[in-house]
């Protein structure tokens, strides 16, 4: 039983973490997704694609729209292919081991979508953990840490 009471106490610290950093993003969205935008333009300055665009050089969001170009899927699929096929740093650093297939809604053709490492981590296995965190925030008295779940 000491146990259990020790696990629930370190898990609600967790939640507790990270609920009010939820709160913070609510607070600062504009501030929040400018800083997603510069760390992944950090992360993937020394791509192919960083390289191309200059992303080591952009310092403001005006940069970024300056130098960065909308795009669609068909122009962006020759850099897919090539980390499809194996190359390193083409859109992000590393090889992309997986890619999500998506049922072909523009031109009924599918289309592969590059999934990091990264990204499973910080979107895929983050709002796992988030939806738990945000259930257990509004439902204080619950039973997901004291049963099999």
């Amino acid at each position: 039983m000491a146990t259990k009471a020790l696990f629930n106490i370190v898990v609600n610290w967790f939640i507790k973490q990270r609920i009010d950093q939820i709160k913070n993003f609510i607070k600062y969205p504009i501030d929040t997704q400018r800083g997603v935008l510069f760390s992944q333009l950090y992360q993937a300055e020394n791509t192919l694609y960083g390289k191309q665009f200059g992303f080591k050089d952009i310092a403001s969001i005006k940069d970024f729209q300056n130098q960065v170009p909308i795009v669609t899927y068909e122009d962006f699929e020759p850099y897919i292919e090539r980390a499809r096929k194996g190359e390193k740093d083409i859109i992000w650093r590393g090889a992309i081991k997986h890619f999500a297939k998506s049922s072909g809604t523009t031109n009924a053709k599918s289309k592969f979508i590059p999934i990091s490492n990264e990204s499973l981590e910080d979107c895929h296995y983050k709002a796992g953990k988030d939806l738990i965190s945000i259930y257990a925030n509004n439902h204080p008295i619950n039973q997901l840490f004291s049963t099999k779940t």
